[in-house]
């Protein structure tokens, strides 16, 4: 498929599972032809259970449904939650099922990352939200904070045409993307993005790169809010460069971690970015699982993709590029709320650690950033292999015999 900017979108931005659930079961309700779901996680809860019923009714009225999960994100689905779907029709594609080892999943790399939905291609969903009740503020201290986008218009085909080709793996072969391109410029216009990908063969890099684009072109104002922080050496330096230049760079980060290792991670940089006058700010009101990002006044992109190393090297991705005044201005009040409410400033290193942190910093984490996405073609690697179960066929035996 040809991945351009297209003209001619309406966007509706989503924020948490509040707003995100009840629109797609209304839109799977709705559909005629075609409902098509791409997920990391898919949980057997009330959330996963509501999709699934609606999935269900779609495919007994006639539509074409096809559902695809990670086989690492979504390992533990019972036998009876996938059933049900499969005998009432609905295609179900686990991604690189593979068998535990002692006990331990061996599935820790290449993972499908992507959150999307289509309806009739003329509806899309995407954005870094899955299918769990962990997304419902009534989940408790640890629901997650995030984001998701409905689009109308010629985009919405292009993520529908994407999350078809996607399935060829069943067929036999992969998906029909074109190579690898500069960023494209934007044609500035109202309403106008594009499908942007990260996968392991023709778009290594494409969703940093559009990234680093849009953080060289900015001339005021930076706003990333992003759940996992360790991005390429190359990432950082734009950052801190923008800043010195003038730009208001500010960035919203785990205060509350769902992993603690995210946050050391990240606070390994620190010292870094704020010398060069980057702001930096900890979300602590629950786990920060954002993917988001607007610069000035109609730069914006929303998706899948974290700003660390699995992201960017190893996972596939899905995020979209966007130029929208109004989705800019209501993507930047939800963070600039979430700055002003619910956000900390993210402290300097206490001045007896700072020269051993700096020294730490710049010999090892540097080096890490600036190797690692070509260190990670030595990780386990493979083509995109999808298991398709049918009635009656799946359970967690089928899955270790798939491989």
């Amino acid at each position: 498929m040809n991945l351009q900017w297209r003209s001619g979108n309406r966007f509706e931005l989503l924020e948490n599972g509040e707003q995100f659930f009840p629109r797609v079961v209304e839109l799977v309700g709705q559909a005629r032809t075609e409902v098509l779901v791409e997920t990391f996680i898919l949980f057997d809860d009330k959330v996963g259970r509501q999709l699934r019923e609606a999935l269900i009714a779609a495919a007994r009225r006639g539509v074409q449904v096809e559902v695809t999960v990670d086989g690492y994100g979504s390992e533990g689905l019972p036998q009876e939650f996938v059933q049900g779907m499969t005998e009432a029709g609905v295609g179900f594609h686990v991604f690189d099922p593979r068998p535990r080892l002692l006990g331990m999943r061996t599935n820790w790399f290449r993972r499908l990352h992507r959150k999307i939905v289509t309806i009739d291609g003329r509806i899309a969903l995407i954005g870094g939200i899955n299918f769990g009740a962990d997304h419902l503020a009534d989940y408790g201290p640890e629901a997650k904070q995030d984001y998701s986008l409905q689009i109308e218009g010629p985009l919405a085909g292009d993520l529908r045409e994407f999350a078809r080709e996607a399935l060829a793996p069943v067929r036999g072969r992969g998906p029909r993307l074109r190579r690898r391109e500069p960023p494209q410029a934007s044609p500035y216009e109202e309403g106008a993005g594009r499908l942007v990908l990260r996968d392991n063969n023709h778009h290594p890099s494409d969703i940093e790169r559009y990234y680093r684009a849009g953080i060289r072109a900015a001339r005021r104002d930076i706003l990333i809010a992003n759940a996992y922080f360790f991005p390429g050496y190359r990432l950082l330096r734009d950052l801190a460069n923008a800043a010195r230049r003038g730009v208001r760079v500010r960035l919203i980060l785990q205060g509350e971690p769902d992993m603690p290792a995210a946050k050391l991670a990240a606070s390994m940089l620190y010292e870094y970015l704020l010398q060069a006058g980057v702001q930096i700010y900890e979300y602590c009101e629950r786990p920060l699982h954002a993917k988001v990002a607007c610069m000035d006044d109609s730069w914006l992109t929303v998706g899948s993709s974290n700003l660390d190393p699995l992201s960017l090297s190893l996972n596939l991705e899905a995020n979209v590029v966007v130029h929208d005044t109004g989705l800019n201005t209501a993507l930047r009040d939800s963070l600039e709320r979430l700055i002003a409410e619910q956000c900390r400033p993210a402290p300097l290193p206490a001045r007896s650690g700072r020269k051993l942190r700096r020294m730490w910093t710049g010999v090892f984490v540097f080096h890490f950033l600036r190797r690692f996405p070509a260190w990670a073609g030595y990780f386990p690697a493979h083509r995109p292999r999808l298991k398709t179960f049918q009635a009656k066929e799946f359970d967690q035996a089928q899955v270790q015999e798939s491989v």
